[in-house]
């Protein structure tokens, strides 16, 4: 696994330059400016704490008064995410919550597939509003969007049942390995809320920051730099994308720039294929920033105690 990420990494960075020239590339930041880079950064990395929240309070007896060694952990298994292909670094959560905080796999595998379906809700509901703003008929359009948005209520609400169904055809050790799974599913309905309401925030700070760097970079109109935000992360969730999202994510970053109304002539595709790059460029840098600061952050009270 490590020799095929390290392999298209290479393949990637050869065809770039080849392509563009990495040079042509990095001047575009010199346009956008450091202070602007830096403050567009600093958002993404402050997303990554909103993510930590969102499993501090997913596990409330098992984190409690360990924030910052949640966060450390929330660090490596992003970083483990973006790095290695077909989602495999996904597999790290589980097995990190059991060695770190002695949560059993089934209910942190069980838990980890509920934040994983919110975010993916979080983002196709965001990805609606550009449909329904196209949408003829608007008034039916935004009643359809809205059943969409509360839907997880629904599903929440059929927990419950389901569980007790599949309870009554099990026993011994299939009954217990099921009680843990819904263990990995929020208790109540206001614990659900708020892991709803942890998603919708971070995933809304990172859209609407990406959308504003591609603007930066060249992306318009506005509608195509929402889109191409979107499609970004959208290739990011799904189960296949490059180690590293190395062309994945800049080629989800174009196609929803160009769904969103972006110009698709060839100038205009290869201007946005560089901004593409450099915001997955951004994302990558903005992981690399939190893993490190999670690491100092997690070592200065060590030495201080």
């Amino acid at each position: 696994m490590t020799l095929l990420t390290l392999a298209c990494l290479v393949a990637y960075l050869a065809f770039v330059e080849w392509q563009w020239g990495w040079s042509r590339l990095l001047v575009q930041w010199e346009k956008v400016g450091a202070w602007t880079t830096l403050a567009a950064l600093s958002l993404l990395t402050a997303t990554y704490l909103v993510r930590t929240q969102r499993i501090y309070d997913y596990f409330p007896a098992e984190t409690a008064g360990q924030f910052l060694k949640l966060f450390r952990l929330t660090q490596v298994h992003n970083l483990l995410n973006i790095m290695l292909p077909f989602r495999a670094g996904e597999t790290s959560f589980p097995i990190l919550m059991r060695s770190q905080f002695a949560v059993p796999l089934p209910r942190a595998t069980a838990a980890l597939l509920v934040m994983r379906l919110l975010d993916l809700h979080a983002l196709c509901v965001a990805a609606g509003i550009g449909l329904v703003l196209n949408a003829g008929n608007h008034a039916l359009a935004w009643l359809l969007w809205a059943l969409f948005l509360v839907c997880p209520l629904a599903f929440f609400a059929a927990k419950g049942p389901i569980f007790r169904l599949l309870k009554g055809h099990l026993s011994g050790k299939l009954e217990r390995l099921l009680d843990e799974v819904e263990a990995g599913v929020p208790a109540d309905t206001r614990g659900f809320v708020r892991a709803w309401g942890f998603t919708v925030l971070n995933w809304g700070v990172k859209v609407l920051v990406l959308a504003w760097v591609l603007g930066l970079l060249g992306v318009s109109p506005f509608a195509a730099t929402f889109g191409g935000a979107l499609g970004g992360e959208l290739s990011s969730v799904l189960p296949f994308h490059a180690p590293g999202g190395v062309g994945t994510y800049p080629a989800g970053i174009t196609a929803g720039a160009l769904a969103f109304g972006a110009d698709g002539g060839r100038a205009a595709l290869s201007s946005m294929a560089e901004a593409a790059i450099n915001a997955h460029l951004m994302i990558v840098a903005s992981a690399c920033l939190g893993t490190a600061l999670s690491v100092v952050l997690s070592w200065i009270p060590a030495k201080a105690h």
